[in-house]
């Protein structure tokens, strides 16, 4: 994807959090196409007439919008996009499908591949795994079983290894299902009576990945669907490769004949990206976009995101700041970036966002946390509320200490000091307080 098409998604996708504000506006600028992008001015395209004499009314609001995104004045021209041209039909030429569609039909994402993987000692093993799996389809792991967090590259393994396949042999029946989707489908043929069709469509692939395989358990009639689909392709030969946040053995509500299929190939845990992994994927995320990033600029940027899904966001927002100012996002740009970014988070949250986080998080009640109860499961989310308060906030030792209704600041003190030294010792520890925190900076 270009700079161009990512900054215009990126504008999008903030107002669609706010189309209840601008419903008309944001559903008409959604099928426009953006064509230049420059430090002054962006010119997109319009479909039709009335679709463009409607937003040249609305010009200046939707330059209001932009600044908004990006906090800089960038003016915006509209244009009518040329009519298309129809294609001749031939009867003499034979459409030769392109990897793209080939990849589409099969329900794979063109942005995934071996090629653009970053592997560390995080994904090392999966990646072995997965690079077997190509080699030897049906044979060398069936299935394989790839489990993790939201982020760690577990779909990406699985959509390189499909592409691989169907780059060797285009008449490989291939297919990517998220698991929801499964059970849509299956669920959606029993009311139209198309199961027959249904079952054509899974039993005879070579190839068959289903994404979050979790979302089938609890569900007699999908389960057992899917034991004979297993079956199916397992004895014909085919490959199976499933993804889920959890191992076999943690799935609840599983039947124990699919645990027990499910465990007899290889289990692999995908662990979240290192802080070397994810530095090297931002690099590849700035090459594939063409920005220029220093990278001493990733490192800063990889020690601060920890979220590998957010890194690519958090590139595009740097990115918008320096464009037409510089070419290369550098170390200064990145420190400038994330002092504003603090200063504003700052500014808009508040102790009590803080302390809610954190409640919602242990499932404790606010007044219990400003209690005088010593117990031990609400001590803790107590002790962490006031090491956020001080972290996040820059609040004094007295102000945090009143906040949580507790006489003496050496309390907040002891806090700090215990919450920070279970960090350093657990890392499963440290992981809940960063996901507090990234529920607070998604929230305010």
């Amino acid at each position: 994807m270009s700079v161009l098409s990512s900054f215009w998604n990126e504008f999008l996708a903030k107002l669609e959090k706010e189309q209840v504000r601008i419903p008309v506006l944001y559903s008409i600028l959604k099928h426009v196409k953006p064509l230049d992008l420059t430090d002054e001015k962006i010119v997109v395209s319009c479909e039709n007439q009335g679709a463009k004499i409607f937003l040249e009314q609305r010009k200046a609001e939707v330059e209001r919008e932009i600044f908004g995104y990006v906090q800089k004045n960038l003016a915006i021209d509209f244009v009518l996009a040329p009519p298309k041209k129809k294609k001749l039909d031939s009867p003499l030429l034979s459409f030769e499908p392109t990897p793209e569609d080939l990849y589409t039909k099969c329900g794979l994402n063109h942005k995934y591949s071996f090629d653009n993987f970053a592997v560390s000692g995080t994904n090392q093993v999966a990646y072995a795994a997965s690079q077997a799996v190509v080699n030897n389809p049906g044979s060398a792991y069936n299935p394989l079983f790839l489990y993790g967090g939201v982020g760690v590259g577990k779909t990406h393994l699985a959509q390189a290894v499909a592409k691989k396949i169907l780059e060797a042999d285009k008449s490989k029946k291939v297919y990517f299902c998220p698991g929801d989707n499964f059970t849509n489908e299956m669920i959606e043929s029993i009311r139209e009576r198309t199961t027959a069709k249904f079952r054509r469509k899974y039993r005879y692939l070579n190839l068959l990945i289903v994404d979050d395989i979790q979302f089938i358990a609890g569900k007699e009639a999908v389960q057992e669907e899917f034991f004979h689909t297993f079956n199916s392709i397992v004895s014909a030969g085919g490959q199976i490769i499933l993804t889920s946040d959890r191992p076999p053995t943690a799935i609840k509500n599983l039947e124990d004949r699919l645990r027990s299929r499910f465990s007899g190939g290889l289990t692999v845990d995908v662990q979240e990206p290192d802080f070397e992994l994810r530095t090297a994927i931002l690099l590849i995320k700035a090459k594939e976009k063409n920005i220029g990033l220093d990278i001493e600029a990733a490192k800063i940027i990889s020690e601060r995101v920890l979220d590998s899904r957010a890194l690519e966001g958090v590139l595009l927002s740097i990115y918008a700041k320096i464009l037409g100012v510089k070419d290369t996002i550098d170390l200064d740009t990145v420190e400038s970036f994330f002092v504003q970014k603090q200063d504003s988070r700052s500014k808009r949250m508040t102790p009590s966002d803080v302390i809610r986080a954190v409640c919602t998080y242990y499932n404790v009640k606010p007044s219990h946390i400003r209690g005088e109860t010593r117990v031990e499961s609400v001590v803790l989310p107590r002790q962490v509320a006031m090491y956020l308060i001080r972290r996040e906030l820059k609040l004094k030792l007295v102000d945090t200490a009143e906040q949580l209704r507790r006489k003496d600041h050496t309390t907040v003190l002891h806090a700090e000091h215990k919450i920070s030294q279970m960090m350093m010792r657990d890392q499963n520890f440290k992981k809940e307080i960063d996901s507090i925190v990234q529920t607070l900076e998604s929230s305010t």
